[in-house]
């Protein structure tokens, strides 16, 4: 993606976990390149998804999720408020800035450049790392409203790491914890599973 003229950062727990000294799961990546971009520049992708389309290129075994970078939608752009907030929020492609305030949690919303093996921090990441804080980016309500699995990964992070859930983000799950039946199930069963 660099040598093609796009912006492509690993982004995600991959980068939270090589700062933790853990070997990552799996690898993602954001860009600037769009879908059809991508596709045209791997001949081993394929495009996911109908709301926020993602391509998945294939290495041998591995798939690597790769994104466009997001922004928040300008206010016309938004659904009237009766429509369910996280249906309709992740649709609009924006900068490597946008797109990190769009992420779940600061310790997810890291980006590192392999170009010159740089950490890009927006969202205080780093420095909850350090405090090992699970903290939501944003507003916790409306980031679990936009999508309530957010909760369940909030805890599956802060045991697996051992990392503490900050307050605002603690008291937002159990504030709006019945949200999650709102969730597709296998997205639920998936969480659950991991």
């Amino acid at each position: 993606l660099s040598h093609a003229g796009y912006t492509a950062y690993l982004v995600g727990g991959s980068v939270r976990d090589l700062l933790l000294g853990r070997r990552p799961k799996d690898y993602d990546i954001s860009t600037s390149a769009h879908p059809q971009q991508i596709k045209q520049l791997f001949r081993n992708c394929f495009l996911i998804g109908r709301r926020f389309r993602l391509a998945h290129i294939r290495f041998g075994d591995q798939i690597i999720e790769t994104s466009t970078f997001r922004r928040e939608p300008a206010p016309d752009e938004v659904p009237d408020a009766d429509v369910d907030i996280y249906q309709h929020r992740n649709n609009t492609f924006g900068t490597p800035e946008e797109d990190a305030f769009r992420r779940d949690f600061t310790v997810n919303g890291l980006f590192y450049d392999v170009r010159d093996f740089s950490v890009i921090d927006h969202v205080g990441g780093l420095e909850d790392l350090d405090r090992r804080l699970i903290r939501s980016i944003g507003n916790a309500i409306i980031r679990f409203r936009e999508d309530p699995v957010r909760m369940l990964r909030a805890a599956r992070f802060a045991s697996r790491l051992d990392f503490t859930i900050e307050e605002a983000t603690y008291q937002a799950i159990l504030s709006h914890h019945d949200e999650i039946q709102k969730s597709a199930a296998p997205r639920v069963y998936e969480e659950i599973n991991r």
